[in-house]
C-alpha cells in the first residue's frame, strides 16, 4: 500500500524492491495457500538449521540462534527482487 498511489501512475516500468537487512531475504511466491508459506520455512531450516548454532558448525552465535542461519538464508534467496510494473500494477502471476 506504501507505493500504491505512485505505482497507479506507472504504466510501464520495473519495480526494484530492497531489503536493508543482513539476514533477511525476499521471495515472490504462491500466496493463495498458506501450506506454501510453511513448507518454505520447513525447507529452508532443513538446508540451514538453527541447530548448527549449538553444535559447533557456526561461530558467530551471540545474536540468537536464527541469526546465523537468516545470513545464510539470505544469501541463497537474495536481499531484493524486480518485479516489472505493467498498467499501474505490479506484474505478478495468477498466484502471487
Amino acid at each position: 500500500k506504501a507505493i500504491q498511489s505512485e505505482l497507479s501512475t506507472i504504466q510501464i516500468g520495473m519495480c526494484n524492491l530492497f531489503i536493508q537487512h543482513t539476514s533477511a531475504s525476499l521471495t515472490v511466491n504462491e500466496n493463495a495457500d498458506p501450506d506454501v508459506r510453511r513448507d518454505m520455512e520447513v525447507a529452508l531450516n532443513k538446508i540451514v538449521p538453527a541447530s548448527w548454532n549449538r553444535d559447533g558448525t557456526f561461530h558467530h552465535t551471540m545474536e540468537g540462534d536464527d541469526d546465523m542461519p537468516g545470513h545464510v538464508k539470505t544469501s541463497l534467496m537474495g536481499p531484493s527482487l524486480n518485479i516489472p510494473i505493467s498498467n499501474g500494477r505490479l506484474a505478478l502471476g495468477t498466484w502471487q
